[in-house]
């Protein structure tokens, strides 16, 4: 179930001034010992450009902050502004990767498949159809989760829209080969990962990733969140804002290669399927189980999904399998993707502290044995055994970089 409020969690509200927004109100409920958490969100509104956001942190099973704030809507032309409610859901993007994981984890405990099982023992048609199916045949179902199979992109033109055709998308990755030899690098798969997933999923289960995400996962717990959004809540989705690119900003180098025909980095950008912040905008997107990017929640149900995957907690896992998704099975000091250095477990982001390298990049600074998943724009969740906390944040205007930003870092460091 969500996690139950702490009794010493009050009512916490806030009033912020806002030079772009206007003023702006905070709402919901927080423990004391918690107060700085709530601080910082306050002061992501006052000084970070934060438009509307939620914030939620569970301790030893009950929530201690929950708390959300600012515009699900700015106003536009003849429309108001609609404040960010208690239930107001907004997309994830990549965040989704952590409960994709989560749900393949789930089929594991429970007997359908194995991680370091062949991809193709599941799944024959996954390199069958590619011109050399020799190295998608050593694909393991871990190496899918650990960005290390090699598919990060696709390489043949891709149809507009296509994400939200999910048996297209499959039979691309049938027909595409590996840009490198499957478990020998390491390289982030933005889009590919949650098909994989999906796929791996449906064969071994009979049910779509959503399907099976909402009947044994977040149904059970009682969670806003869906992968696939159903009609009826598409009026409670906040709509994603853009963040206004800098004038005169340094290009990163994730953003140079792009600028390059034929690098992992342009093929993203300009042949990823056109799911982008206008695709994440439309019914389409929303309806779309996209288990890579399109999961859809606020930060109340995302910490509570973490809650529940620590040890003994709602979703069984024990303390062996809780402790392999904290370990790093894929690493390297510069991913082929993102052109920084990266850490993953089986699905999930682990830390990553880039702050110090020669050539500084961005990064997620959490607690070193604890694991979960960045969004494109700066959402999080994850869950950390060591404290026997579980954290989310989600927001509608994307942020700076390519994993946590200045805005949910704050957050994370108050907690």
């Amino acid at each position: 179930m969500t996690a139950p409020l702490h009794p010493d969690a009050a009512a916490w509200t806030a009033t912020v001034d806002s030079a772009e927004h206007g003023t702006l109100q905070i709402a919901g409920r927080c423990h004391p010992a918690y107060e700085a958490v709530a601080r910082a969100f306050a002061a992501n509104f006052a000084e970070r450009d934060e438009v509307g956001a939620s914030v939620a942190l569970v301790q030893d099973g009950r929530l201690v902050v929950d708390l959300w704030g600012g515009l699900a809507v700015r106003a536009g032309g003849d429309s108001p502004a609609r404040a960010w409610a208690e239930d107001t859901v907004s997309v994830i993007f990549s965040a989704t990767k952590g409960a994709t994981a989560i749900a393949l984890h789930l089929a594991a405990a429970r007997g359908l498949l194995d991680l370091d099982q062949k991809v193709v023992e599941i799944w024959p048609e996954f390199a069958g159809r590619a011109p050399d199916p020799g190295p998608k045949r050593e694909a393991t179902v871990r190496m899918i989760l650990d960005h290390s199979i090699g598919l990060p992109v696709l390489t043949a033109p891709l149809k507009a829209d296509c994400v939200t055709d999910y048996p297209y998308m499959i039979a691309r990755i049938e027909e595409e080969a590996p840009l490198w030899q499957p478990g020998t690098r390491t390289g982030y798969h933005p889009i590919t990962m949650g098909f994989m997933a999906a796929e791996v999923l449906r064969r071994v289960d009979g049910r779509s990733l959503g399907r099976f995400f909402a009947e044994e996962i977040a149904g059970p717990l009682g969670l806003d969140f869906w992968i696939g959004l159903p009609e009826s809540v598409e009026p409670r989705v906040a709509p994603v804002i853009v963040r206004r690119a800098q004038r005169g900003a340094d290009l990163t180098p994730f953003l140079a290669a792009a600028k390059q025909p034929g690098t992992i980095q342009h093929l993203f950008v300009f042949n990823n399927g056109t799911y982008s912040s206008r695709g994440a905008n439309t019914r389409e997107g929303h309806a779309a189980e996209i288990g890579a990017a399109g999961g859809i929640t606020n930060a109340r149900a995302l910490a509570s999904l973490y809650a529940a995957t620590l040890p003994d907690a709602a979703l069984g896992f024990d303390a062996d399998t809780v402790a392999g998704f904290a370990e790093a099975s894929s690493a390297t000091q510069i991913d082929a993707t993102l052109l920084q250095p990266t850490r993953f477990g089986p699905g999930f982001m682990l830390r990553m502290d880039n702050r110090r390298r020669p050539q500084p990049a961005d990064s997620v600074i959490i607690g070193h044995r604890a694991y979960g998943h960045v969004g494109a724009g700066g959402s999080i969740g994850f869950a950390d055994p060591d404290r026997g906390l579980a954290f989310g944040y989600t927001m509608t205007k994307l942020g700076a970089g390519l994993l946590l930003n200045a805005r949910g870092q704050a957050l994370v460091d108050a907690a």
